[in-house]
């Protein structure tokens, strides 16, 4: 089974029995919120990419890629040539650590600053080239009536649920129910982790173990 967004709409649809023009309306954002939850409670290794580009000397900030949902991993080449990882703290940490932005020196530490920017301290003192290794934001089931994603493909049970869960809450429904689809999203988002997330807890640079920032 594979869902493309009108069928996925018409199984909310017979789930739900309602077909009201203004919940029907709501679909895509149910299925927009469903996507992004199951993307916050697994590691999928088919939305990995890598990204280079500058941090630029006297500048804290380092632009996120557009798409950047959650790090693995953030490294620059220095001075002799080496590829040197940043260690990945939360803001506060480095703001303490680097109280006076003026101030310059090799970076050591980033953290995820808000939507568009990492912030890295040191402030860097050179340019330095860097590669961000990261997990993407696919497009969403959304964007196209007839095509479908690689979660509605191979997570088809997990998308469903997650959407009912959504359609449910927006339409204030039994509570017995909204407590049955969570449990069937939890033994989905389950088999999903099985099938594709790394089974060892490894070295997360070997392994590129997702590295979600600390808030």
């Amino acid at each position: 089974m594979s869902f493309t967004l009108t069928t996925l709409t018409a199984s909310v649809q017979e789930w739900t029995q309602n077909d009201e023009s203004t919940f029907v309306a709501e679909i895509p954002f149910f299925i927009q919120n469903a996507e992004e939850r199951i993307f916050k409670v697994v590691d999928l290794e088919y939305f990995r990419k890598n990204v280079t580009g500058v941090m630029t000397s006297g500048n804290k900030f380092l632009q996120k890629p557009s798409d950047w949902l959650a790090n693995f991993s953030l490294s620059f080449v220095n001075s002799s040539s080496e590829n040197v990882f940043l260690l990945q703290k939360d803001v506060n940490y480095l703001q303490e650590f680097h109280p006076n932005p003026t101030s310059t020196g090799t970076p050591r530490f980033y953290a995820s600053f808000d939507v568009n920017n990492f912030i890295i301290a040191p402030t860097p003192n050179s340019n330095f080239n860097v590669e961000v290794h990261y997990y993407y934001r696919p497009a969403s089931l959304t964007t196209d009536n007839s095509g479908s994603t690689w979660i509605s493909t191979n997570a088809p049970d997990a998308l469903l649920y997650a959407t009912l869960i959504e359609a449910y809450t927006f339409m204030k429904g039994e509570n017995d129910l909204l407590q049955l689809y969570t449990a069937r999203f939890t033994e989905a988002i389950s088999r999903l982790k099985i099938y594709a997330e790394a089974k060892e807890n490894t070295d997360a640079y070997r392994e590129g173990l997702v590295r979600v920032p600390n808030q």
